[in-house]
């Protein structure tokens, strides 16, 4: 085009919907990324800017092809994402995180690492019987972990998939909470439910779960038995004492793996006692078998905005010491 430095031509509709956002909004984020001038017209993207300008945000594109050639829509993390691969010489391990796909949600969405550490950490639950997953929230330790054991069991590598989290919450005691046994835990698991609803939907789910192929219960029905042929999760793990964390670990038996996940600045354990996450990420570095993930704030996948707030509740503790702990 007359004008133009450079041209993208695009497949489709959809592809060039995908990549522009709603209203546009991610090539607005591109070009305040890039310095690039960014127009759509059509199929056809326009690209001017320097020669440098023009040659990395080219890259960028290129990058990102396996999601917005797919109808995949570019969120602020994918972006800034590609642009870091790019700048560190990690272009081409950062195109296979396109290209990684889990599973498609209900809605037809892909499920995939979006981060080279998510990446990681999914191979590193593959490969390993017990996946120890530590970071702050929204980095999608929990997710990826539900995602990967769906499969599994969709692929029947496994028979049962059991999904655990102690019920200790900001300081709130279960007999304090209305109803039986199973509604006073409930509100712990929903995070649990909310993932596999995504996946599979709401009826699937029931079924399943009416069937025992998934069972979601809070830590202490864990202790006693023999988790075989299973992938269990444990969520939350910061939450969890010493002495629930071994007893959940030993549980494992034989064709099951296990990953636990949980955030080690956000512990609700009373004050002097020590999370069983901290130290079996101590105890089990280096052991056989065991693979141990560390996510950080910049895998954060949620909202832009809560990374900024990882980062700044992580250099308060940087200056201060974490509170209560």
């Amino acid at each position: 085009m007359a004008g133009a430095d450079f041209t993208l031509k695009l497949d489709d509709p959809d592809s060039a919907l995908a990549l522009a956002g709603e209203a546009e909004s991610t090539l607005r984020r591109l070009e305040a990324l890039t310095g690039t001038s960014l127009v759509l017209r059509g199929l056809d993207l326009e690209l001017r800017g320097t020669p440098s300008q023009l040659e990395r945000t080219a890259a960028v594109l290129e990058l990102l092809r396996p999601l917005w050639s797919e109808g995949q829509s570019i969120g602020a993390v994918d972006l800034q994402t590609a642009l870091t691969a790019l700048d560190t010489g990690r272009g081409e391990e950062h195109q296979q995180l396109g290209k990684q796909v889990l599973a498609r949600s209900q809605s037809g969405k892909m499920l995939r690492p979006r981060t080279l550490r998510q990446k990681a950490y999914v191979e590193a639950m593959e490969r390993h019987d017990l996946t120890v997953a530590l970071g702050p929230a929204g980095t999608g330790k929990t997710f990826l972990a539900t995602v990967l054991a769906v499969r599994m069991l969709q692929e029947r590598k496994v028979e049962k998939l059991i999904l655990t989290r102690p019920a200790v919450e900001a300081g709130e005691r279960l007999g304090f909470l209305p109803g039986d046994l199973q509604q006073k835990v409930d509100p712990y698991l929903r995070p649990l439910y909310d993932a596999l609803h995504a996946l599979l939907g709401a009826e699937k789910v029931a079924a399943l779960l009416e069937k025992g192929v998934i069972e979601i219960a809070p830590l202490a029905y864990m202790r006693g038995r023999t988790l075989a042929d299973a992938f269990v999760i444990l969520d939350e793990a910061q939450n969890t004492t010493t002495a629930q964390m071994r007893m959940v670990l030993t549980r494992l038996g034989e064709h099951s793996r296990m990953v636990v996940t949980g955030d080690p600045t956000q512990i609700d354990l009373p004050p002097g006692v020590m999370s069983g996450l901290h130290e079996a990420a101590e105890v089990l570095e280096g052991i056989e078998g065991v693979a141990i993930c560390r996510l950080t704030a910049a895998d954060v996948v949620r909202h832009p905005l809560v990374q900024r707030l990882v980062n700044a509740y992580a250099e308060r503790d940087k200056r201060r010491g974490p509170t209560g702990r």
